[in-house]
């Protein structure tokens, strides 16, 4: 006879999910989520989130639903173990993220009056610094966090950078630093110089940062498309190979140089 730990329903909802949660954390829980930590679980949160990316990508309302679901499921894990240490629980996560939404849109629950979408961002980023005491445009810089995809924090650090009151800079001077890097990265290269190589290197994708948010191309996504791309002519030249008996490393050199090769 199957043992009914928790009721079956036809509908389970936010308060369900959280005692199923205590339940699998509880005494006669399950062994793996019993040994489960912050850390332990850090990476499990970040592939969710760019599952659930990828669902958005996709257009797939099924598939989101379900990579919401399990991006949900993390949030009420972290929850469980910081309630477990009488910290805070899923209802002090909810409490803060909602006076967060009231305090940055006085436009909407206050008198304030905002008539566009950068008006709101500009307030946003004001009420936001002003909550967290700073004062500088450094410390706002420091307080991008550095978990982030190095792509897209080097973008934040530009943005905010620009929007802290720095002037002059334009896409076409941001492609010229672009240029320059490439070719230092070349020199280093030639030289064989690991130190320099990798400082130049960190600063071409540095400028390549700075270039996409000034022409507000979201790096990662324009990265991704190179990728994808990669993948996809390296299938046709596979397949070519295949068809003709040959392994991968027999596939003439022209056509692997030309893989990579920028200018196409």
């Amino acid at each position: 006879m199957e043992k009914e730990v928790y009721p079956k329903k036809d509908h389970y909802n936010i308060d369900d999910l959280l005692e199923i949660m205590k339940i699998l954390r509880g005494e006669n829980g399950c062994p793996w989520d019993m040994e489960q930590d912050h850390h332990s679980i850090r990476k499990d949160l970040l592939e969710e989130s760019y599952e659930v990316a990828e669902a958005i990508d996709l257009e797939n309302a099924d598939l989101l639903k379900e990579e919401l679901g399990d991006l949900l499921l993390q949030v009420v894990f972290h929850a469980e173990i910081e309630r477990e240490k009488d910290s805070f629980d899923f209802d002090a996560v909810c409490d803060g993220i909602c006076k967060k939404l009231i305090y940055r849109h006085p436009h909407v629950f206050g008198n304030i009056h905002l008539n566009s979408s950068a008006e709101v961002l500009k307030s946003w980023d004001s009420l936001k610094s002003k909550a967290k005491g700073q004062e500088t445009a450094g410390q706002r810089l420091d307080d991008i966090s550095k978990a982030l995809p190095p792509m897209t924090r080097g973008e934040k650090v530009c943005k905010r950078a620009a929007n802290a009151g720095l002037k002059g800079m334009t896409a076409e001077i941001a492609a010229e630093n672009i240029r320059k890097a490439a070719e230092q990265l070349e020199i280093s290269v030639k030289s064989e110089n690991n130190v320099e190589i990798g400082e130049n290197l960190g600063k071409l994708l540095f400028a390549s940062c700075n270039l996409s948010n000034l022409l507000k191309k979201d790096s990662d996504e324009c990265l991704t498309t190179s990728i994808n791309r990669f993948i996809m002519q390296f299938k046709a030249i596979e397949k070519d190979a295949l068809e003709k008996d040959m392994t991968l490393d027999e596939i003439p050199e022209d056509q692997v140089i030309g893989l990579f090769d920028t200018g196409k």
